[in-house]
């Protein structure tokens, strides 16, 4: 985004408040914000040509950095890297890992010494509206144009899922990649569930009666880790929310429009699950993580987990055979829901950026070219147990369990799923709907105070001119 259409005053103070800057120092406004020449590292450039569409160098090096989280990074050192380095065989590919990715990164996008390819992830995570706004990201519209590796004839943005492009674009152009289409929903054990006789639930009457059949055998019914994980659980509120009223329920929540949090489909489904959360959740999970709360249900002591189709994957180590992972839509709230009891929360996910003012930004492109193609595709989900964006990589593969579960649910919801994208524009907004849901669900919160909460911080963040305003 050029500096023209920005005050630089602005962004300062909203890269400042993001913890993009150190301090909001005067010499390091430019660092953040770039613009001049002398404020970005020299970048490779190669010759453009039908093998080699993005002009990349072909011996110069690129730096990538993984999130080391739910999908490991196994998949970017044995799949993706290697597919690279096989186009560019001169290049060395510099590759590491990171579980929290600010803490690494942030020094290094301050100082304009960025790496070439981010995956932006983790709940220590970079603000990506703030980084976009500051100028620190490439803008991919060349990358989606050029040709897929698989099918020269077809343009990229032609081989994805559809609303992949539209799910990583600001203020009308494409900046992130989200690579893992995910799945969302309340997982289970098969194994446990057909031992008892339980039936997967499709209405709330049917989720509270199981509800209590779990908690009379002594199993935690439902549960999340309040440490690092909530954001799994406003998730679910607000699908809920979007059963109740429609998807524009999030969409309005996404524009800052004003009530959008106080609308009646937000408050009846913090309601519902601040019930849940009082009858049916530990409150000593408020204080574990994500991976502790998981294991306890890998051992049959928690019952319905909400999570993302990554959890197979990240919990592969400890589950044990026959555990057979299953998700279920989050139950339909009412008979009068306007979204059917199969809908989901399903999107394009696990963000990846190219940063403008790395050196190599044009390998950064190629990479998630090579990302894009259906061996880099097929690759992925092999290792993780996640599908990804590209269509028909999964033709023919065997898949887990979880992710069969998943599959299920995807073609049983149809076109109706849905998903927002505040978390990701606004992270003040993240922040607040993290902490609100964890007083909802573990601290006697109450659904007035949740919208209430979430209305006043929305309010501000739409108040404010350092931020800038995204729309969908």
């Amino acid at each position: 985004m050029s500096e023209t259409n920005l005050d630089r005053r602005k962004l300062l103070g909203r890269a400042a408040a993001a913890g993009l800057l150190a301090t909001p120092a005067a010499g390091l406004l430019s660092a953040c914000v770039g613009g001049g020449d002398d404020e970005t590292q020299e970048q490779a450039q190669g010759e453009k040509s039908a093998t080699n569409p993005l002009g990349v160098d072909p011996k110069a090096e690129l730096e990538v950095v993984i999130f080391n989280g739910g999908l490991g990074t196994k998949y970017a050192t044995d799949v993706h890297i290697p597919s690279y380095k096989k186009a560019f065989p001169e290049a060395n590919v510099k590759f590491s890992q990171a579980e929290e990715i600010a803490t690494v990164l942030q020094p290094r996008f301050t100082s304009n010494t960025p790496p070439d390819m981010v995956n932006n992830a983790g709940s220590k995570l970079m603000d990506q509206g703030a980084l976009v706004q500051a100028g620190q990201v490439q803008d991919l519209t060349d990358l989606f144009a050029a040709p897929s590796l698989d099918d020269p004839s077809k343009a990229l943005k032609d081989t994805l899922v559809p609303g992949t492009v539209e799910q990583g674009t600001f203020n009308g152009k494409p900046y992130v990649l989200n690579y893992a289409f995910t799945t969302f929903g309340l997982w289970y054990s098969d194994k446990l569930f057909k031992a008892n006789g339980w039936t997967a639930p499709k209405t709330w009457s049917e989720f509270t009666a199981l509800l209590d059949q779990i908690k009379a055998k002594g199993i935690t019914p439902y549960a999340y880790a309040g440490a690092n994980a909530s954001y799994y659980q406003y998730l679910v509120i607000l699908t809920t929310a979007a059963k109740i009223g429609g998807p524009d329920v999030l969409k309005n929540i996404d524009n800052l429009e004003d009530g959008a949090w106080t609308a009646e489909p937000v408050k009846q489904a913090a309601q519902l699950w601040g019930e849940i959360g009082a009858k049916y959740m530990l409150k000593a999970h408020l204080g574990m993580k994500h991976t502790e709360v998981q294991l306890q249900q890998n051992q049959d002591r928690v019952a319905f987990y909400p999570s993302g189709s990554w959890l197979e994957n990240e919990q592969a180590k400890d589950t044990p055979a026959g555990f057979n992972y299953a998700v279920i839509p989050v139950p339909s709230a009412t008979s009068s829901d306007k979204l059917p009891q199969t809908a989901i929360y399903a999107a394009a996910g696990e963000m990846y950026f190219v940063s403008s003012k790395g050196k190599n930004p044009r390998g950064g492109m190629e990479y998630l070219r090579h990302m894009l193609s259906k061996e880099g595709a097929k690759g992925f989900t092999q290792l993780t147990k996640v599908l990804t964006v590209v269509q028909g990589a999964t033709e023919g593969m065997t898949i887990s369990p979880g992710l069969t579960s998943s599959e299920a649910m995807l073609k049983a919801a149809g076109s109706d799923y849905f998903a927002y994208r505040f978390d990701t524009w606004y992270k003040k907004l993240d922040d607040e709907a993290r902490a609100a849901t964890n007083e909802l669900m573990f601290s006697g919160g109450n659904a007035d105070k949740f919208v209430t909460r979430m209305q006043k911080v929305a309010d501000a963040v739409k108040k404010d001119p350092s931020i800038e305003k995204f729309k969908r």
